[in-house]
């Protein structure tokens, strides 16, 4: 049986040892060369200011949030109404829980990712091609949040705040993706794209050898729309007309993506596009990624390409399917290197 290992128990084995000697073997990332860390292309910032009081200028964000949605699937958000002191608590939230003592953290190490609070080293460990070098958590917060008591005592209070905040940024997002789609405001939120949310926090410890590993492969998300903190470390890439483009935090910001069901029922117009993080002699680098999807949660509810944005000229892509359905064939595969879109395509 293969060993259930988390991060610490790579740092004390000794990264060449575990090269060597593990049965899981971290693989040199080749695409690694393609890093444009000089490149001077930016992702959108767009200014989330006054989108409830000023018609003119929601129109105006409504367009940029089009533009990046279509070119980029990646654009970060200011003024987004988020307080700076939840963002840095949630921040420092995630550092308590990772750097306790590990007699308090394994007893929410699992790999039943259907588990309230789960913790642990790759979750594709036994099925994707290469591990990463980070340790993660999650929770799925919404729509059946877990109690209290089921939550880490060090980040507890601040994953059920941060959630409520971007619960209730994440349908001012929806909306205004809506209005880009040309579609009512409460579409998307009537689809029940906002309906869940799981929040999952990664810890990337200070990599001995960054260029054998990355902190997390490519891949692109699955879930409808991803809201990220990061902090200012940074590594976070996308990939942009076949170059590996960097993410810079910007303070005060977060980074929101286009996920696998967006693309799904915009029927292409909105893209989901692969990135990653590299390894980094310097760390801890946190983040947290909140994925709006109701995610293994029992539900029949079929989502395929919206009929309003079909026509003979533009006829469905993919075929319908259930988010739970979706998430399964994700999970089956891993950070394997494709998209799990092309399984769906008709």
């Amino acid at each position: 049986m293969r060993p259930k290992l988390v991060l610490k128990d790579l740092l004390m084995l000794g990264f060449q040892k575990f090269l060597k000697s593990s049965s899981i073997h971290l693989k040199v990332q080749g695409d690694r060369t393609l890093s444009t860390g000089k490149n001077p292309v930016i992702i959108p910032v767009i200014d989330l200011e006054a989108i409830d009081k000023d018609p003119v200028k929601r129109r105006g964000i409504v367009d940029k949030v089009r533009d990046a949605s279509e070119t980029w699937g990646f654009f970060q958000v200011i003024n987004h109404g988020i307080p700076a002191g939840v963002l840095e608590e949630m921040g420092a939230g995630v550092r308590r829980f990772f750097e306790q003592d590990i007699e308090m953290k394994k007893i929410f190490y699992t790999r039943d990712a259907t588990k309230k609070f789960v913790y642990n080293s790759n979750f594709d460990l036994y099925t994707a091609p290469v591990a990463n070098w980070r340790d993660t958590f999650f929770s799925y917060m919404a729509p059946y949040p877990p109690k209290p008591e089921e939550l880490p005592e060090a980040c507890r209070d601040t994953m059920m705040e941060f959630s409520k905040q971007v619960t209730s940024l994440g349908i001012s997002l929806f909306g205004l993706l809506s209005e880009a789609l040309g579609l009512k405001t409460d579409h998307l939120e009537k689809m029940d794209c906002a309906e869940g949310l799981a929040l999952i926090s990664h810890y990337y410890p200070a990599c001995p050898e960054p260029e054998l590993t990355l902190g997390t492969s490519k891949h692109s998300d699955n879930d409808f729309l991803t809201v990220l903190l990061q902090d200012q470390i940074g590594g976070l890439q996308m990939l942009h007309q076949d170059q590996w483009i960097d993410i810079p935090p910007v303070p005060g910001a977060l980074v929101i993506n286009i996920g696998d069901l967006m693309q799904l029922i915009s029927n292409d117009r909105f893209k989901s596009v692969e990135h990653r993080v590299l390894a980094n002699r310097i760390g801890p680098r946190i983040s947290v990624a909140c994925f709006f999807s109701t995610s293994f949660q029992p539900s029949s509810k079929l989502y395929g390409p919206i009929k309003e944005l079909l026509s003979e000229d533009n006829p469905p892509v993919y075929r319908e399917t259930t988010v739970n359905e979706y998430l399964s064939y994700f999970y089956d595969h891993g950070l394997d290197g494709t998209s799990p879109l092309t399984h769906f395509k008709l």
